[in-house]
């Protein structure tokens, strides 16, 4: 891994901003949830904040992303906005999907985020359509599909894989590791040791990372996109993390191996990151510390303007549904 790109320091510093929006958003969320305020699903992403802040540093604006229902990190890493992402959570009007799609179904076209979907492994055929698209169209745009351990076993994983690998698609297929698929252990789902091996299955670079490191995930990336909008190809990236809260919230992770689990949470990637800044003087605990409190501001300034503003009428029940809306 030692010979991947490294992040400067305003790079790292960008990656840590993203990150902490990630957390600090996770942690407002549940408090909400928790006061009753918002009654919904939710996967939260706490532990794995720093895979999609590194990968969103080497992206464009019009570069396209997928992921699926435990995907609101991979979408504030893009730049979902915050207000139009709090209304669809408080399912309000003022949402992107007009409060209608909820937590499961983000969507923000302008910063290339064009469909969230609640089906295992569903991104990657939407993201390997989309890296068609681009090359049909000649712009050189990369798409990004984010997925979990659990969707590596399922038939569209080795569909897409093939079709992009034919067709040399500028995609990456984004394995979030987390080690579990929804309650079950990768010990009893898989037989290769990685599953970044089964990339060579189809002509395609595979590699493993430590998900939470800042400077590997940047680096495989970085390389796995640059390779993309060369005409190259795609490229499998399976990143090793955790989550640190139950496949759902609400579920207690008691199938957790608990040493594997408080290992992970000495590890968490948040305040090693944090720390780090600050010992390689990239930023002070004061620059550090307003930063996190603009953050704080910038959530209760979306989670106001959320609840304060109006449900969807009633008649929107029979809007965008069908092409042509029928009375």
């Amino acid at each position: 891994m030692s010979n991947y790109p490294k992040p400067d320091a305003a790079t790292l510093l960008e990656i840590y901003k993203k990150a902490a929006l990630i957390k600090l958003n996770d942690e407002r969320v549940i408090k909400q949830m928790m006061a009753g305020k918002l009654v919904m699903p939710y996967y939260s992403p706490r532990g794995q904040e720093i895979i999609p802040s590194a990968i969103s540093v080497n992206l464009q604006d019009d570069d396209y992303i997928c992921t699926i229902y435990r995907g609101i990190h991979d979408m504030l890493a893009k730049g979902f906005p915050l207000g139009e992402l709090w209304a669809e959570l408080a399912g309000r009007v003022t949402g992107t999907c007009k409060g209608k799609g909820g937590p499961m179904h983000l969507t923000c076209p302008d910063k290339g985020m064009m469909v969230t979907t609640g089906i295992v492994g569903s991104s990657m055929p939407i993201a390997t359509g989309l890296g068609w698209a681009a090359k049909l169209d000649g712009k050189n745009r990369v798409s990004v599909a984010n997925f979990g351990d659990g969707a590596a076993n399922i038939g569209a994983f080795h569909e897409s894989l093939n079709m992009a690998a034919v067709w040399k698609l500028p995609v990456i297929f984004v394995c979030q590791n987390n080690l579990y698929a929804e309650h079950t252990s990768i010990e009893y789902s898989r037989a290769v040791e990685k599953i970044s091996d089964r990339a060579a299955g189809y002509g395609m670079p595979g590699v493993t990372v430590n998900g939470n490191d800042p400077d590997e995930m940047y680096g495989a990336a970085k390389v796995a996109i640059d390779r993309a909008r060369a005409g190259e190809g795609p490229t499998l990236i399976e990143a090793m993390t955790f989550r640190f809260n139950g496949h759902l919230l609400g579920e207690a992770g008691h199938y957790m191996d608990k040493a594997l689990y408080a290992n992970a949470q000495e590890k968490d990637p948040m305040p090693i990151l944090r720390a780090r800044l600050i010992a390689e003087g990239i930023a002070s605990e004061d620059e550090i510390a307003a930063i996190e409190k603009d953050i704080d501001a910038q959530i209760d300034a979306a989670l106001t303007a959320a609840y304060d503003a109006p449900f969807p009428d009633v008649a929107e029940l029979k809007r965008d549904v069908f092409a042509e809306e029928i009375a």
